[in-house]
């Protein structure tokens, strides 16, 4: 590839994550934190990519003396051209420009173990009720503090649906560590007044009470909680559909 097709993919690259880091797109990508190292990258990349042209523009015109340094010779000493067909190497990054990717959902996140990991500890709860938690929050105080912050609280949680092999519901969001690349998923299991029709990743805001019930991810026989539910609602996808 010569400078010319490299200077184009940094600038490509740069665009996509400034595109990205100015608007909600960056979130399908990097966790919420990471926007301004998305935003630094992408304008180092596009003043390298600015930088390269330069250089090129300034460099003097190449000679026929000059021009094996630009040209690939056989063994015969006949000169051939790059081919033109290595610029379509771009065309994932015009993808990447213009085609935003949904968010990480059902098909994953039964396909990967759960990700829930022992919190450093279990602050206090505010009062009142009901409680808005987190998947992630609800979950890990129902398995590594055994409810006990959670016994005669009334419960909010949202998160999309995800069935198991046996065709269980669990209300799920994908956790992210860094980027969607690293993205695992925790699950919740629902008993109690079920919807009667449920989509894959359809989006549902529950209401309900702990309940020690646990089962085991098939995946890598991780703990899934179980969450009493008394009422649910279908609700639109969030503004950030990942956890932290």
């Amino acid at each position: 590839m010569n400078r010319q097709a490299q200077a184009v993919v940094l600038f490509l690259v740069g665009g996509a994550a400034l595109r990205a880091g100015f608007t909600d797109l960056y979130l399908r990508y990097v966790k919420a934190g990471l926007r301004p190292l998305l935003l630094v990258a992408g304008i180092v990349l596009i003043v390298a990519a600015i930088a390269t042209v330069w250089y090129e523009l300034r460099r003097p015109r190449v000679t026929e003396e000059n021009q094996p340094e630009r040209e690939h010779h056989d063994l015969r000493g006949h000169a051939h051209r790059e081919p033109r067909i290595a610029w379509l190497l771009a065309l994932p990054l015009l993808a990447l420009v213009l085609v935003a990717p949904p968010a990480l959902g059902s098909y994953s996140a039964m396909r990967t173990g759960t990700g829930l990991q022992k919190p450093w500890g279990f602050p206090a709860l505010p009062v009142g009720d009901p409680i808005q938690l987190s998947v992630v929050d609800y979950a890990g105080r129902a398995v590594y503090d055994h409810g006990r912050s959670l016994n005669d609280r009334q419960i909010k949680v949202t998160g999309f649906i995800t069935f198991d092999g046996s065709g269980a519901p669990y209300l799920t969001r994908m956790i992210l560590n860094c980027c969607a690349a690293d993205a695992l998923p925790v699950k919740i299991g629902l008993s109690g007044q079920i919807p009667p029709v449920l989509k894959p990743d359809a989006w549902l805001e529950v209401t309900g009470t702990y309940t020690s019930k646990q089962t085991k991810d098939p995946v890598n026989d991780g703990a899934i909680p179980f969450l009493n539910i008394s009422h649910a609602r279908p609700v639109p996808a969030p503004h950030d559909q990942y956890e932290e």
